[in-house]
């Protein structure tokens, strides 16, 4: 790897951290403290809706396309976001969450919105500043990034929370997004594709022709069930564990810090697998890891396991996500139209975003109605048919080479 583009992987690592860690402490407290309180599987399952500014983003990705066209544009679109985003969550300090849970949730949403806006702007950052040999390694630091962001949010915030309370650390987590984001003002390296590009509009039309293109829906099949076998188990995962009897505590090292801990280290041993086997020979190979995940759940669910054999569980998922978020990411990638990079990128991620909101909500009710068991037989099932598609619709090609 050349130094003098060595920069930007830190970089997009450290972007990355300052959006997902809120996002996953919402998605992870909030769910641990309704199974304690009794709340059903169901509820739970549709809390994922929470995360519904994600799913519209690529309503308003036009406008950061048209706006976010030089690197000070870029940080601006960045900097306005997270301080937003930052704002809204130490307010969230202030309210109670067994007595204000309504007006939280609409909180979260609007904070989500802001991380949504963010989001976009640094997928634009990432994509022209990372030539197309480059892309398994920095969706890498994207995916390693987010996973971090994971890390501190699902774990290390998870088990303060349980000795210091709700307030105190939705007031350490604005912090933490604010320093996460200070590397890109720092950085005196300006990203001299995002000056060269084309100025021609984008508009709302572009996100209806982008699937006129020749290949998208082969794409968009991919997008669609690729995840459907890990998202059934991440989202019920927690629950899981509570009605075996684990604390909250537990719960944070097992999931929140062992798991993301090593979807991380996944998310780098993937990009270098894809560069060297390619895009599709890593495809497959992701896939047959979310395979042995949810057969091995299964196996789990007929009996009472072990707390080590939980933690191969749980590994095994989280590996397999860490892997698949770098090749989603990298397919997504390849397949953006220059002049609308946000745009392009938005969609595909947002069609995963909604495959997999379906997935967890329904997860949920499966759950509900056919006990674990019958969860993770069905994650199974859905992960064969997801190889199935894999073969007809990945192209035959070889891999990128540096």
């Amino acid at each position: 790897m050349n130094e003098k583009n060595w920069h930007k992987f830190p970089l997009l690592f450290s972007l990355y951290i300052a959006q997902s860690i809120p996002m996953s402490f919402f998605s992870t407290v909030v769910p641990v403290i309704m199974r304690q309180e009794n709340y059903s599987l169901s509820s739970i399952g549709l809390l994922q809706l929470v995360k519904l500014p994600w799913t519209l983003k690529f309503l308003w990705a036009p406008i950061v396309d048209n706006k976010a066209r030089t690197t000070k544009d870029l940080k601006r679109w960045v900097l306005i976001s997270e301080l937003f985003y930052a704002a809204i969550i130490f307010s969230i300090a202030f309210f109670d969450l067994q007595t204000d849970f309504k007006l939280i949730i609409f909180l979260v949403v609007i904070a989500f919105i802001a991380s949504a806006t963010q989001d976009i702007a640094v997928d634009i950052y990432a994509i022209l500043s990372l030539k197309p040999s480059e892309r398994s390694l920095g969706n890498s630091m994207q995916s390693g990034g987010s996973f971090i962001g994971s890390f501190f949010g699902t774990g290390v915030l998870l088990v303060a929370y349980h000795y210091y309370g709700w307030s105190n650390v939705l007031m350490l987590l604005s912090v933490f997004v604010i320093i996460a984001v200070m590397p890109l003002f720092l950085s005196k390296r300006e990203v001299t594709a995002v000056e060269n590009i084309k100025k021609e509009r984008v508009t709302v039309k572009d996100i209806l022709s982008f699937f006129r293109e020749k290949g998208k829906l082969k794409q968009i099949l991919i997008l669609i069930f690729y995840y459907s076998g890990i998202i059934g188990i991440m989202a019920m995962l927690k629950p899981y564990l509570v009605d075996l009897g684990y604390s909250v505590k537990d719960i944070a090292f097992m999931s929140g810090i062992f798991g993301t801990l090593t979807a991380a280290c996944s998310t780098l041993l993937g990009g270098f697998i894809m560069r060297n086997i390619g895009r599709r020979s890593a495809m497959f190979l992701f896939l047959t890891v979310t395979m042995i995940a949810a057969i091995y759940f299964r196996m789990l669910a007929a009996t009472t396991p072990s707390v080590m054999a939980l933690y191969v569980g749980i590994g095994l998922i989280w590996s397999a996500y860490g892997l698949s978020t770098v090749g989603i990411y990298t397919l997504s990638m390849d397949a953006v139209r220059k002049g609308r990079e946000g745009t392009d990128f938005t969609i595909q991620i947002v069609i995963t975003h909604i495959g997999s909101l379906l997935i967890a909500t329904g997860s949920g009710k499966v759950a509900h109605a056919f006990g674990y068991k019958g969860l993770f037989t069905a994650e199974a099932i859905v992960t064969a048919f997801t190889f199935i598609v894999l073969f007809y619709a990945l192209p035959r090609k070889k891999h990128i080479k540096q």
